[in-house]
């Protein structure tokens, strides 16, 4: 059965500058984030031109029971060597200044997709030296050289997010693994501690409070710096479905605990999304 939406649940409308840029994206042939998954909060980002870039295809080699991405249908998957060229000129032309990186997996490519990763990045700080850029990568099956290789382009953040508690893994992530979602920003710090790490955790999945706790725990002791919680959607009837709303409250609860476990930037609320406030999260580090 489906949940009716709560009321605070409100998606602002297009405007203008949001209507622009879907046309431009579209015929620079770019993919967002926004737009794959259908997240609520696309129309206020493109207003407020902050975008998340997603790079290496439409079709992820993962099978994660939330995720609105596109699966593998039996065609041939490419890497397009011209998309990092055409992220660079549109990030140089709206003048953006905080850029989000993401990618689906890419489990078919042997380093992942990280050079992909690299070459994006490098390509937007060579328009831009000035720009502030987030790479928010996949477990690249746990090859640190993959991982070093998108840290050798020098992003301000690396993200990774582990999504949900440990106990619904199997069940909502069977390709993916939570000790090793954790073990990839750990070593991301031994490798690059001056670059800060992120993660982010989805609530409403039929997760206990005492588990999320646990997760935040885990992110800690495995250096992670910031940390956002937001509220699962389920993008169709078809995903996995929502098992609660969580009031304001408990967001406030959990970021009060973030916060006293040590964190350096939390959001938590029922429409925070890992790329969504990044920018501003990342403003919150720079003046602690």
């Amino acid at each position: 059965m489906k949940r009716p939406l709560p009321e605070w649940f409100k998606e602002e409308l297009s405007d203008t500058n949001s209507l622009k840029l879907r046309r431009l994206f579209s015929e620079f042939g770019i993919n967002t984030v926004c737009r794959q998954v259908k997240c609520s909060n696309l129309s206020y980002c493109f207003k407020h031109k902050k975008v998340a870039f997603m790079i290496l295809g439409e079709r992820c080699t993962r099978n994660c029971s939330f995720c609105f991405v596109k699966k593998p249908d039996g065609s041939a998957l490419s890497v397009d060597r011209d998309e990092a060229e055409r992220i660079a000129r549109i990030t140089q032309a709206f003048g953006l200044a905080f850029v989000v990186i993401t990618s689906v997996t890419r489990d078919d490519l042997e380093d992942g997709g990280s050079r992909q990763f690299q070459r994006v990045i490098k390509l937007i700080k060579a328009v831009n030296k000035e720009v502030k850029i987030e790479a928010v990568t996949p477990d690249f099956e746990g090859r640190v050289m993959s991982l070093k290789t998108v840290l050798e382009a020098k992003p301000d953040i690396l993200g990774h997010n582990i999504h949900t508690v440990k106990r619904l893994y199997k069940q909502l992530r069977p390709m993916a693994d939570y000790q090793l979602s954790l073990d990839i920003l750990e070593i991301s710090k031994e490798l690059a501690p001056d670059i800060k790490t992120k993660s982010s955790i989805m609530l409403g999945l039929g997760e206990e409070e005492d588990e999320v706790t646990e997760a935040m725990e885990d992110l800690r002791k495995s250096r992670c710096d910031i940390l956002t919680i937001g509220q699962y959607f389920a993008p169709s009837a078809d995903h996995y479905p929502v098992k609660e709303f969580i009031d304001h409250d408990t967001f406030k609860k959990y970021k009060s605990i973030a916060t006293f476990l040590g964190f350096k930037a939390v959001l938590s609320g029922p429409r925070v999304r890992s790329s969504v406030y990044a920018q501003d999260l990342y403003k919150e580090l720079e003046y602690a």
